[in-house]
């Protein structure tokens, strides 16, 4: 039974962020009694704590379930998905490794932009979708509507749509049984070469790196050498087992398996996810296409608080890139800040992920950059280059043209709020490019907008314009001219290359005011008086002044003659300019990103 093929099943859970795979995973874990009741706790398979205290799925993670129909036992393999756009990649690794999945959407909200992005993920894998409205237990469920939207969006029969409370666990029974009946089991020939894709991995202090996998065709046991066809290295399978949810080792893995192998492989660097697995002897004869490289959308600089920490941050960043091949890094020396790293995310939630699970994971005290995105330079010389951070940028007379990364966003919001995302979208340079009605009450508005006025709060001001029910997808499109312009600024005189910005130069004015307004805010008083400048090349075009805080040296002078206490003054400004010239500024270490979020 355990290596029957037509017993298995293998499906993933995809949705809009926030539309309840994490809740409905739990129940299928209760149901099928995979988590003792004295053990369950909410959002089980969110492991990470940070994805607990935000509410959100950051990691796939795949789990073995047992399910007794009709007199048989099934095995289900599940893996629940990130639904937020930023991991996108880990919805698109997961669905390798899948025949089926189950598209959740949430009755109050509706489908929304990332339902619609993952839908054709799973589409185009040819994948059987069993679509399911969740949430239908909330005072302001809109089943109706909802359906209405499957149906009129995605071709869906009424009768297909199963409804769901996750929550309570009304219809996740009946969910299961679906997945069951509907869903294909895994084809594969147990006697064929060894096939099988890697889909994901992670970083066990005792075991190396752990490395998840599919099989497809043939059998892997412990002690077999295995070859990975695309970095052409062969390893020898030390264990093998499989997520139930917690770790279980089998003596081998068979056809339509997904569980995981160690390998003693110490490297990080040696794992190319979405690499074929087969036996170096026997290699299968079709490997995999391998994964589509997603390339970084958002830059920043990465720097230790204590230039001692460097080593540290280097093999914590290794580590961490393990198991999210969608950051990438390069080493990086910045004047004041000394050595780090320039890293590449593919947004800002995705950023924020990363530095909070570096200071978490790995005990580090961090300073990031103001993040940026990726230009491309065209110099009078003919030589092209890339341009990822501000201290990148040539000369601007050697500079003939500069390009920037534009995406295609897709909006869906409620129909009475369709002048304020237009307003919004052309304000950040937006071209209007079309329009469709989804059902009676909501809109798809598709923009093509530059990436740089989108990464930092685009996606807030569409939740807030919106009341909450707007939301945004978005895909990179391929570069475009622009005219670009870099802002320093000076802290009493002195440049901080760590708040050097790149903008958009018909902006310029606006952004520079804004920055200088926001440190003057955040930065603390000093002892003495400290200058805020904004300067593009050796023109100041914004500045803002932080007074000194003052202490009253004249406070005991009681009657007298003036030119004491003006004696006194005298004395206490010398002291204050002594200050200047030796004082360090403290800045707090969420400037870096407030100063951005206030520019855009």
């Amino acid at each position: 039974m355990e290596n029957n093929q037509g017993h298995i099943r293998n499906f993933c859970i995809i949705a809009h962020i926030d539309h309840g795979k994490s809740t409905l995973a739990d129940r299928f874990l209760q149901l099928t009694g995979a988590i003792e009741e004295r053990k369950l706790s909410e959002q089980m398979l969110d492991s990470m704590e940070l994805e607990r205290e935000r509410g959100i799925t950051i990691k796939a993670k795949a789990v073995r379930l047992k399910f007794p129909y009709q007199g048989k036992e099934y095995i289900l393999n599940l893996i629940d998905t990130p639904g937020h756009v930023d991991f996108t990649y880990e919805v698109s690794k997961s669905l390798k490794a899948c025949e089926g999945a189950i598209l959740l959407v949430d009755a109050s909200q509706g489908v929304e932009a990332q339902t619609v992005a993952n839908f054709y993920l799973a589409l185009e894998s040819n994948l059987k979708i069993i679509p399911v409205i969740n949430k239908i237990d909330l005072p302001n469920a809109n089943v109706e509507r909802t359906t209405e939207q499957l149906c009129d969006i995605f071709g869906f029969k009424k009768e297909e749509i199963t409804l769901v409370s996750a929550k309570a666990g009304s219809g996740a029974q009946e969910v299961l049984e679906r997945v069951i009946k509907e869903m294909p089991a895994p084809e594969g020939e147990e006697n064929a070469p060894l096939k099988a894709i890697l889909f994901d991995s992670m970083f066990d202090s005792y075991r190396g790196v752990v490395l998840f996998l599919r099989v497809f065709d043939g059998k892997l046991s412990v002690g077999d050498t295995i070859l990975f066809m695309h970095t052409n290295k062969t390893y020898t399978i030390e264990e093998a087992g499989v997520f139930l949810p917690a770790a279980q080792k089998k003596d081998n893995l068979a056809g339509g398996e997904v569980g995981y192998i160690c390998c003693n492989m110490r490297n990080p660097e040696e794992v190319d996810l979405g690499d074929t697995i087969t036996f170096p002897a026997n290699p299968t004869q079709k490997p995999f296409e391998g994964y589509k490289k997603i390339p970084p959308m958002v830059f920043c600089g990465i720097f230790p608080s204590n230039p001692a920490d460097y080593p540290l941050l280097r093999t914590a960043i290794e580590k961490l890139r393990l198991s999210d091949p969608s950051f990438v890094f390069e080493p990086d020396n910045l004047g004041a800040l000394g050595y780090g790293f320039r890293c590449g995310f593919l947004g800002l939630l995705h950023m924020e992920i990363v530095q909070e699970r570096l200071e978490r994971e790995f005990n580090l005290d961090l300073i990031l950059t103001s993040p940026n995105v990726m230009y491309k330079v065209k110099k009078r010389d003919g030589e092209a280059i890339d341009v990822a951070t501000p201290h990148d940028l040539p000369d601007p007379s050697s500079i003939e043209e500069v390009s920037e990364p534009f995406v295609k966003a897709t909006i869906i919001a409620p129909i009475e709020e369709l002048d304020s995302i237009c307003e919004l979208s052309k304000g950040r340079r937006g071209t209007f490019i079309k329009m469709d009605y989804l059902g009676k009450d909501r809109l798809s508005i598709v923009f093509e907008l530059p990436l740089a006025e989108i990464i930092i709060d685009f996606y807030d001001r569409i939740k807030s314009l919106t009341k909450g029910y707007g939301s945004l997808d978005y895909e990179f499109i391929g570069y475009r001219p622009t005219e670009v312009v870099k802002i320093d600024i000076l802290l009493n005189h002195k440049k901080i290359e760590a708040f050097s910005i790149l903008v958009y130069k018909g902006k310029m004015d606006i952004k520079a005011r804004a920055v200088v307004e926001k440190l003057g805010e955040l930065i603390p008083r000093q002892q003495y008086e400290i200058s805020i400048q904004a300067a593009i090349g050796g023109k100041i075009i914004a500045s803002e002044r932080i007074s000194a805080l003052r202490k009253n040296v004249t406070a005991k002078c009681y009657g007298g003659d003036i030119s004491r206490k003006r004696k006194l003054w005298e004395k206490q400004k010398e002291g204050k300019k002594r200050m200047k010239q030796v004082g360090n500024i403290t800045i707090p270490q969420g400037a870096f990103l407030e100063v951005l979020r206030s520019a855009a």
